[in-house]
């Protein structure tokens, strides 16, 4: 007749495949803690209060005639590259 010897099982923390399982979580539970000290130390930028009307005035200053004939190549090229058309060459010389 043959002995049959019981081994008592080996821990659980001595298996791979368990530190494989709970890799994951644990660092996800790391990476949230280092996004919650990275959110409360390094705040947004509050806008201004009256950003509409800073906003209002850089559009009037964009729309100045002296601006806006600085500005008419690069429209000029923004929409033939969007439409596609060539746009007709205006002749600037009078008889």
């Amino acid at each position: 007749m043959q002995q049959s010897t019981l081994r008592s099982p080996a821990p659980w923390w001595k298996f791979g495949h368990v530190w494989l399982i709970l890799a994951g979580p644990a660092i996800v539970v790391v990476a949230s803690f280092v996004t919650f000290y990275l959110a409360v130390t390094r705040p947004d930028p509050v806008i201004s209060d009256d950003y509409y009307q800073k906003g209002i005035e850089i559009n009037k200053t964009l729309g100045d005639d002296a601006n806006a004939a600085s500005l008419a190549p690069a429209l000029q090229a923004r929409n033939h590259a969007q439409t596609g058309v060539v746009p007709a060459s205006k002749d600037t010389t009078k008889p």
